[in-house]
């Protein structure tokens, strides 16, 4: 197959499909991929996505070439390589969510101010939060949540099902914290199977962690930030 253009970038719903000639010598043409996303590096910059390859057959070392060619000189995060079968489409598709989400837990951002009554911040990413969360304010996360201020409203860490989150506050007072799928209540507020679970009642930085199916409170230490 001959193409006016020795490489062809087609998006789809889950990345992009490389449509390369199949004449050129396989370094030359790792020389023009090179080029190719280089020039395009504006407007994948930070991607996350899947690749495909059509028009040249190419062997399992020169596939990873390829990905090696572009992750070295892009910004693009290349999560797999698919084969042109609409049978793998859900596949691929639960394959990039679910990277998403293991990436929610490691990129963060902040916000700086007081949450109050009545309002929800709701974050893809672990979330630093410079100022108070009051009664009736809600944090939500696909991440981690930590209040440089007082946790006194609710918070739901690992919003995507994911139990390792944490919450964690310089003045830990919540009404209501959950993480993944496990919720707790501040037991002088409300009663029920799931309590929070202090190990002291103290003011100072503490974080809020899941353990044998129950949601507990307890001081930060180098130790326990060790095992998080």
């Amino acid at each position: 197959m001959n193409l006016s253009k020795p490489v062809v970038l087609k998006s789809n719903k889950y990345g992009i499909n490389l449509i390369l000639d199949d004449s050129m010598d396989f370094e030359s043409l790792l020389d023009c991929i090179r080029e190719r996303f280089k020039d395009s590096e504006g407007f994948f910059k930070n991607a996350k996505m899947a690749i495909s390859f059509e028009g040249r057959k190419l062997t399992q070392e020169e596939e990873f070439r390829i990905v090696e060619t572009i992750t070295d000189h892009t910004s693009i995060n290349i999560i797999c390589i698919l084969d042109n079968d609409a049978l793998k489409e859900e596949l691929i598709r639960q394959k990039i969510e679910r990277f998403e989400d293991e990436q929610a837990g490691k990129t963060g951002e902040f916000y700086k101010g007081t949450l109050r009554s009545g309002q929800v911040l709701d974050c893809e990413t672990s979330i630093v939060i410079l100022g108070d969360i009051n009664p009736g304010a809600k944090v939500i996360s696909k991440g981690n949540i930590v209040v440089l201020g007082a946790l006194k409203g609710n918070a739901y860490a690992g919003a995507n099902g994911n139990e390792q989150a944490f919450v964690a506050a310089l003045d830990m007072d919540p009404i209501q914290i959950k993480i993944g799928d496990v919720m707790g209540r501040s037991a002088d507020k409300v009663t029920g199977k799931r309590r929070l679970k202090k190990q002291k009642v103290v003011s100072e930085p503490q974080v809020a962690i899941v353990k044998d199916g129950n949601i507990y409170i307890e001081p930060i230490t180098k130790g326990l930030l060790n095992n998080i």
